[in-house]
């Protein structure tokens, strides 16, 4: 199977595990199984908004939906994702931790083949000036998983978050934003080389926003260098507000090597908290959930043809 993916991707994004439960529900440590229900129809309730939207004609075939095992598969997402011929991504990763591990650890080929998904996820932090040997065991396991993955023809989604070392805040000031755009598009350049001369080979990059389109292209280069054409781009949102995460897809839509996104609380997050707290009916729940879904897939393609027409 080649390198990399060869298609358009607007993903719903759902799989967080412990900060859901934590900052929605207010639950610490092992939910119980009545709380794990109510999670898992939280879940679905996300997921019949991306069902939604697909009534309203966005292609089922880069249409997706990012789930996770421990409150999808209660509700049968993962398999009504399938049954519905929308694309299956779910996580490798154990939730909220800094250091990449495995979920289901040494189990992790069998809940893969178990769900069988389209696409297996991780979410890393990397900062290539950070710890050493954290960054060293990363790798190590990340190119178990790239090697297991490509070993089985399956695709591999590499969610790369950078964030600062102290020394690098105090080069901008201690200023988050400044650290954004002048100090870590480079950084994900370098993190994105690091991995792939271990050996690390992503079919997709998650990407955080990126402010330049010249910063894009940078990455976007740097990710398909030295023959690895097929391999795609895609913007993640951040939890970022709506302004900002149509600039993220503006400035990334016309690049070639980007094809989409992967975005996640900030489609949902409010609607969720509406029906939660009694405020917003299920339905109109899930049509906020599906408009704001579809308005990100129409803001992403306007600024994909307009480039091309340009």
């Amino acid at each position: 199977m080649a390198l990399g993916y060869d298609g358009k991707l607007y993903i719903l994004a759902f799989d967080h595990r412990g900060s859901f439960q934590k900052k929605m529900f207010g639950i610490e440590g092992d939910p119980t199984p009545e709380q794990t229900d109510t999670i898992a129809d939280a879940k679905h309730l996300i997921f019949e908004g991306l069902l939604k939207a697909t009534e309203q004609g966005v292609d089922p075939q880069a249409t997706g939906c990012l789930v996770d095992e421990q409150f999808g598969a209660p509700k049968r997402v993962p398999q009504e994702a399938k049954e519905r011929g929308l694309l299956l991504a779910m996580p490798v990763e154990k939730s909220g931790q800094n250091e990449f591990d495995f979920e289901y650890g040494e189990d992790f080929g069998a809940h893969i083949e178990q769900f069988d998904p389209n696409f297996s996820k991780v979410l890393v932090r990397y900062n290539p000036e950070g710890d050493e040997e954290m960054n060293r065991q990363q790798v190590e396991k990340l190119k178990r998983l790239a090697d297991w993955l490509h070993e089985h023809d399956r695709k591999f989604l590499f969610e790369l978050l950078v964030p600062a070392e102290p020394h690098q805040l105090e080069k901008v000031g201690g200023d988050e934003e400044r650290y954004d755009q002048e100090l870590r598009p480079d950084l994900m350049r370098q993190a994105i080389l690091d991995f792939q001369d271990a050996g690390v080979e992503a079919d997709i990059w998650k990407i955080e926003g990126i402010d330049s389109q010249e910063d894009c292209e940078r990455i976007s280069e740097t990710a398909r260098r030295d023959g690895r054409d097929g391999v795609i781009c895609v913007v993640l949102g951040r939890g970022a507000n709506d302004a900002k995460v149509e600039h993220w897809l503006r400035t990334g839509a016309p690049v070639e090597g980007y094809a989409g996104f992967a975005i996640g609380r900030t489609i949902w997050w409010d609607a969720l908290k509406g029906f939660l707290d009694g405020d917003l009916e299920r339905g109109d729940a899930v049509g906020q959930i599906s408009e704001k879904y579809l308005r990100f897939v129409q803001v992403y393609q306007e600024a994909a043809r307009e480039h091309a027409t340009a």
